[in-house]
């Protein structure tokens, strides 16, 4: 599985939203982008999916912005990548030939776990946890 950058960015800028979020403030296109590395054109679109999935809200005006549709402790990576990208780690359904069934139950063991995983990540964990730095050799 390969998260495309979409995903990716939208992960970020969720990430973002809920630590402004957490201190009372609103989201504004802008800032996300700068702090983000989000080029503006493309993270109106994401803020525009992201607002119809119900992840987001908006506020139009002179104090508008965008805030968490709903605490960020309630929002996943699976929330946002099943949003952006659709279903996880799609298998399909061939089981056809000698292996066919064997390998088609593999990969659906994976998907399950996978989904597990990306639904044990939520935005407020994203917000507070501490980054761990990998060193390599």
């Amino acid at each position: 599985m390969k998260l495309s950058v979409k995903t990716v960015y939208a992960c970020r800028v969720m990430a973002q939203i809920a630590r402004l979020h957490a201190a009372g403030k609103l989201a504004h296109v802008e800032s996300l982008s700068r702090f983000e590395a989000v080029p503006p054109k493309y993270l109106a679109q994401i803020m525009s999916e992201l607002r119809e999935g119900g992840l987001i809200t908006s506020r139009r005006g002179k104090a508008g912005g965008y805030a968490l549709a709903r605490p960020a402790e309630e929002i996943s990576l699976h929330d946002i990548a099943t949003l952006m990208e659709g279903d996880l780690l799609e298998a399909g359904r061939d089981s056809a030939g000698h292996s066919g069934r064997r390998v088609l139950q593999a990969w659906k063991t994976v998907r399950t776990k996978l989904i597990a995983e990306a639904k044990q990540h939520t935005l407020d964990q994203l917000v507070t946890g501490e980054v761990e730095e990998m060193y390599y050799i």
